[in-house]
């Protein structure tokens, strides 16, 4: 079994929960996600099984959409609901056109902070460990992108929001940095991922459908192959003797009919391109070097 699933996360369990329940449904061990959604968030979490985790990195960097509500008027140490709130600021709370002017300020691109109760790694222990323990670090800059931070509700002092943000982007620390932007604080209550990259939250499962499906034997209700996935990379479709020339790691020339068969237009130098067998399997990535491609990522 090889794909990517799209489970709908409940609030309540971690992102690392998920995937230990997966294990145990699917009865395998090769599993993991793709960006962590913190245990109050719920939403889409693309999740890669078998040889679909080797393509983790190409799925990691893809910009993610949120939809959220913020409460103005009170921070707190882990910048959301689960934290202990911090002295209040003295400062009124904004009126609707002072709300939107301030949200227009966190769009473009942004050095961003990592909220001290968080899973980033400081010499290989987490923020969160240090905060609990009383130590404080150093914050680490992070450069993101917001292209979205809209308004969809106002109801003092909650705040309904849609963000559209890349990945690497915490969520919780925005609704902190907006709060000490408008003077009154803020922390964020409640997240919901509806977007992954190409992914939707219309198309995730909850982990109770996926194992019902997987008890009638079809897994392909939830199952997303291989051959479906980077569909924004050209194809190459190999012969059989060009199959056996990635599987034994040797180059591809591109312009060799015995060893391509079919190939989409390949844009730049450098460019990455999929690698198909004669059974329209996937069998590799490789990279454009002038006339021929070099598979730097073997599935076969």
């Amino acid at each position: 079994m090889d794909g990517l699933i799209l489970v709908h996360k409940p609030a309540g369990p971690t992102s690392h929960d998920i995937v230990a329940r997966l294990r145990r449904i699917l009865g395998m061990r090769k599993i993991g996600h793709g960006g962590t959604l913190d245990p109050f968030a719920a939403g889409l979490l693309v999740v890669a099984v078998g040889q679909a985790t080797r393509l983790f990195p190409y799925f990691a960097l893809s910009d993610k959409i949120y939809e959220g509500r913020l409460r103005l008027g009170t921070a707190t140490d882990t910048y959301d609901l689960t934290g202990f709130p911090l002295v209040a600021p003295s400062g009124p709370l904004p009126d609707r056109a002072a709300l939107r002017t301030a949200m227009a300020r966190f769009q473009g691109d942004l050095i961003q902070f990592a909220p001290p109760f968080s899973a980033k790694k400081l010499e290989g222990k987490p923020f969160y460990a240090y905060a609990r323990s009383g130590v404080a670090v150093e914050p680490r800059p992070c450069p993101v992108r917001i292209d979205r931070f809209v308004l969809r509700a106002f109801d003092s002092p909650d705040v309904e929001f849609e963000v559209t943000c890349s990945t690497g982007t915490y969520i919780r620390a925005l609704a902190h940095d907006l709060g000490v932007d408008l003077g009154c604080g803020a922390h964020l209550v409640q997240l919901l991922r509806t977007g992954s990259g190409p992914f939707r939250l219309e198309n995730a499962q909850t982990l109770e459908k996926i194992e019902a499906d997987l008890s009638e034997g079809r897994p392909d209700r939830f199952l997303l192959p291989m051959e479906n996935l980077l569909l924004e990379l050209p194809l190459v479709r190999l012969t059989e003797t060009g199959r056996k020339f990635v599987g034994n790691g040797r180059p591809i020339d591109l312009s060799d009919p015995i060893v391509v068969s079919d190939s989409d237009p390949i844009p730049s130098p450098e460019a990455i391109f999929r690698l198909f067998d004669p059974s329209d399997r996937l069998i590799g990535l490789a990279r454009r070097r002038e006339t021929s491609g070099i598979p730097f990522l073997v599935l076969i």
